[in-house]
């Protein structure tokens, strides 16, 4: 591979902004992307996929090459050279670029992927609580799969078409892509594609959703005509698949505390052709109060630690505190009693999160049940998704409903 100034040095601009600065990897790589029209589909590859290895991969490059935060310009061109040097890259004779020990690098890698913290990069107190709450096995095969590359999945939108003639659509637009067993609406690509550029996109014909997300919305057990609230809609990936499940038929009600969220829900609403779909801001107590005891389906796919997602989210890791995962926990348990009370009484209520941790899962359903607000309630049933096993994101939903 031969190496290219300009794109460089977009990386090393990029890895500046999210390490120096707490720019989110995916909003400064598409930010980045803009810079100049004439590069390709290669070139803009080379540089989303070179800042999310090198992001991925921070602690143990830092400790190869021996620097430490705040990264001067000077140590992120060292940090890149760990990378290529990895990878068996022949770096160019440029002056931002040091000469490079190729044989310490190498030796330093294999001494340090002995330790599992450098190893799968990751932080001290990460690591500790994964083998706290997971045990050391599970959690070593698990942070493993998790700093894989997430591979692209398509949700099929059946308001607007079937699997296998969206498939045969992409293949029309040069992108391949492969069923998957156990996933009855997903298509896996079999390389990387800008998708989004597609007239099948355009049309509404899917949404990229990855694999363990699109098991939520059928656990949720809905049916045509239903009244449905998605307490925690966000931009409105399962709202919009709901829809479609409910073949535009009932009523689901899209809640969140974000505005912006609820604003690009209503637009991909609109390509998806998904009508009953009601957007509602919280910005007070009423607007919970008012639909007390009136809904069929409750989805809470409360805000978590998000470590089942680190694959796709790998700055995650760094931007992560302890604090906040006790603070999120408190925040998922007040959900859950203030959400409840939607339900009505032969209702039935998913609580669902891309988190792996138990304390965040099936022990904060436990919890619930044991809580004056829970006290009526019983778990139906719970699906433990972790991505060593699946190969997709780590999940986790409980069904819960009313003791009768």
């Amino acid at each position: 591979m031969r190496l290219h100034r300009n794109l460089v040095f977009a990386t090393i601009d990029t890895l500046s902004s999210i390490f120096n600065e707490g720019k989110y990897a995916d909003k400064e790589i598409a930010k980045t992307l803009k810079r100049d029209k004439r590069w390709g589909s290669r070139d803009r590859s080379f540089i989303a996929e070179t800042t999310y290895d090198i992001v991925r991969w921070k602690r143990l490059y830092a400790e190869i090459a021996e620097v430490k935060e705040p990264f001067s310009r000077e140590n992120l061109f060292r940090l890149f050279a760990v990378w290529a040097t990895l990878r068996g890259i022949k770096l160019p004779d440029w002056k931002q670029i040091e000469t490079t020990p190729t044989r310490r690098i190498k030796g330093k890698f294999d001494e340090l992927s002995q330790i599992r913290k450098f190893r799968e990069s990751i932080p001290d107190w990460l690591d500790e609580l994964g083998v706290e709450e997971l045990g050391e096995e599970k959690w070593t095969k698990e942070i493993a799969e998790l700093n894989e590359q997430a591979p692209v999945i398509l949700r099929t939108n059946t308001l607007k078409t079937t699997k296998r003639d969206l498939r045969n659509q992409l293949q029309e637009e040069d992108i391949d892509a492969k069923y998957i067993q156990g996933y009855p609406l997903a298509l896996e690509l079999e390389e990387r594609a800008n998708v989004f550029k597609t007239k099948a996109f355009k049309d509404g014909w899917f949404e990229v959703q990855d694999a363990s997300s699109q098991l939520v919305s059928d656990f949720l057990d809905v049916q045509p005509g239903m009244r449905i609230v998605d307490t925690c809609a966000g931009a409105g990936g399962k709202s919009l698949q709901l829809a479609a499940i409910m073949e535009n038929k009932g009523q689901i009600i899209a809640l969140d505390i974000f505005s912006n969220k609820l604003k690009e829900l209503k637009r991909r609403a609109k390509r998806a052709g998904a009508h009953n779909i009601e957007t509602r801001l919280i910005d007070n107590n009423k607007v919970i109060k008012k639909l007390h005891n009136s809904a069929d389906r409750v989805l809470i796919d409360a805000p978590c630690s998000g470590l089942g997602v680190l694959s796709r989210n790998p700055d995650a890791k760094w931007k992560l505190q302890p604090e906040f995962i006790k603070t999120i926990q408190e925040t998922q348990a007040d959900l859950l009693d203030r959400y409840s009370k939607i339900m009505k009484d032969d209702g039935k209520m998913v609580y669902a999160t891309c988190s792996i941790l138990p304390s965040e899962n099936q022990k904060q359903v436990q919890a619930f049940l044991q809580r004056e607000a829970g006290k009526d309630f019983k778990l139906v049933k719970e699906k433990i998704v972790l991505a060593n096993e699946s190969g997709y994101d780590g999940f986790y939903m409980a069904q819960l409903e009313k003791s009768k």
